[in-house]
C-alpha cells in the first residue's frame, strides 16, 4: 500500500488521500514512526502543517486549499480571470471618461 511506503521508506511528514468520485478525503501526520489520522476542523477541512493551509472539498466537488480563516485559496485561473475582469472595467471607465470629455 502506498501509505506504508510513504510512512516507512520516504518518511513523508504528511500524507493525504482524496477520491474525486466519492469525495472521500483523509489525511495522516507522521508521529514518530507511524501515521496518525489528522482530525477534521468544524468546516470539514484537514490542516497541513507543511503547507500551513487547510485541504478540503469545495462546494464544486474539487479538492482545494483554504486559508487558516477558512477562506478559499484562489487558483491561478481564478486570479487571472479576476485580473482580466478588472482590466476590462478599467478600460470601460477610460472610454466613458473620454466620451464625457
Amino acid at each position: 500500500m502506498k501509505k506504508q511506503i510513504y510512512q516507512n521508506a520516504f518518511r513523508t511528514p504528511e500524507y493525504f488521500w482524496f477520491d474525486p468520485v466519492t469525495l472521500e478525503l483523509t489525511g495522516f501526520l507522521l508521529v514518530g514512526d507511524v501515521y496518525r489520522s489528522i482530525e477534521f476542523n468544524d468546516l470539514g477541512h484537514l490542516w497541513s502543517q507543511q503547507l500551513e493551509l487547510y485541504l478540503g472539498v469545495h462546494a464544486d466537488g474539487t479538492l482545494r486549499y483554504f486559508y487558516p480563516d477558512g477562506t478559499l485559496v484562489h487558483s491561478l485561473q481564478e486570479v487571472a480571470r479576476q485580473a482580466q475582469h478588472q482590466a476590462e472595467l478599467a478600460q470601460q471607465q477610460v472610454i466613458q471618461a473620454q466620451q464625457q470629455a
